[in-house]
């Protein structure tokens, strides 16, 4: 059986924990049910029989029959998880005249992913607000993985090429071959012997160290927060050299005005506390999901091109800056230094892994 789990209020908490192949092993065993019977189990999810309301879903009283239980079926929790993953519909294992044949079968993602948007110009631009709604969508997918599953999952290669988009730009996390199981109880970080994800967007005390924590996969998430902002990558090199440093704008000049000015400004300021250097001093991804919500409530597209990214440094501003002023400037600041981390990022691989290497006892 699974352990108990109890959900109260944005909190959900095990009796146990077990390892991502124990789970998928258990997995194996369960029983499945088709949408239509849980949705006629529950009332067709009907409020009144609505008995919580998680960080991660709502969830239902229902009446299921099984296999062996009672005539009257029996009572069970029913619980609509996060859709923000890509959705695995099945799968194929057999050996043919060529060997073991393994396939996956996804669904298909109409349009494709959050990359081709920003970059490929050859697709229109994306407007402000569903920018907005694929940054959060996103966000609960990785607070997902953090926080509300039987174990923690970290997620290294979140970058804007493996979210993908369906037909309503609704975002969806893919490609899961580098996620790992989060540090065991007692334990800060997981340790890899090689360095997992995508240059440019691993956070640089993982590059460092080796150590991989959540606070890792906000770092990433930063980064991808000021491509959305902007809609140019951290690092271009196909741009002459003295061009290839990260903005000296934040937003895409290509919405032309049509953004909220004191949206973009939290959203700068909440990508600015993605980066920080010591992880620490990183938010948890359950709180970049609350301050992109309030950054959400601003509905008004009142920005003007390259507004922000003008904006004078505050001791260079008359007057008192405000919060947000100096938020923007810092945010400027900290796109530079992602830049300069990018440049040296090669340099700081190739001293990792002559470390490891070092540190190898040699072969008697």
């Amino acid at each position: 059986m699974l352990p108990a789990v109890s959900v109260s209020s944005g909190s959900v908490s095990v009796s146990s924990a077990r390892s991502i192949p124990e789970l998928y092993e258990e997995r194996g065993a369960s029983t499945e049910f088709g949408f239509r019977e849980l949705r006629t189990a529950t009332s067709d999810f009907s409020r009144l029989l609505k008995v919580g309301e998680g960080g991660f879903g709502s969830v239902y009283k229902g009446v299921v029959r099984l296999p062996g239980g009672p005539a009257g079926g029996t009572v069970v929790a029913i619980k609509k998880l996060n859709p923000n993953g890509h959705q695995l519909i099945g799968y194929c294992a057999a050996r043919s005249e060529r060997g073991p044949q393994r396939l996956l079968v996804y669904e298909f993602m109409t349009n494709k992913t959050l990359d081709d948007h920003l970059f490929n110009k050859a697709y229109p631009v994306l407007p402000w607000n569903i920018r907005l709604e694929i940054t959060l969508d996103a966000a609960e997918g990785l607070l997902y993985l953090h926080e509300g599953l039987e174990v923690q999952v970290i997620y290294p290669d979140f970058k804007a090429s493996n979210v993908l988009l369906d037909e309503e730009f609704r975002a969806k996390l893919s490609d899961f071959g580098l996620a790992r199981e989060g540090p065991s109880a007692g334990d800060t970080h997981v340790s890899t012997a090689v360095l997992w994800g995508t240059s440019g967007y691993a956070a640089p005390d993982y590059v460092e160290t080796g150590h991989l924590t959540t606070k890792s996969d906000v770092w990433s998430f930063g980064v991808v927060l000021y491509e959305i902002l902007t809609g140019r990558r951290s690092m271009e090199r196909n741009r002459p050299k003295n061009e290839q440093k990260l903005l000296e704008w934040i937003i895409d000049k290509r919405h032309e005005g049509h953004y909220s000015k004191q949206g973009a400004r939290k959203i700068a300021k909440l990508a600015n506390s993605c980066l920080a250097k010591q992880r620490r001093d990183r938010p948890t991804m359950r709180e970049v999901v609350e301050s992109l919500k309030q950054a959400m409530q601003h509905k008004e597209l009142d920005g003007k091109t390259g507004s922000l990214g003008e904006t004078s440094p505050p001791e260079e501003v008359s007057g008192k800056p405000t919060p947000e002023d100096v938020a923007v400037a810092s945010a400027r600041r900290r796109m530079l230094h992602l830049a300069a981390l990018g440049e040296n990022a090669n340099s700081i691989v190739r001293r990792f892994m002559l470390m490891r290497t070092a540190a190898t006892p040699t072969p008697t």
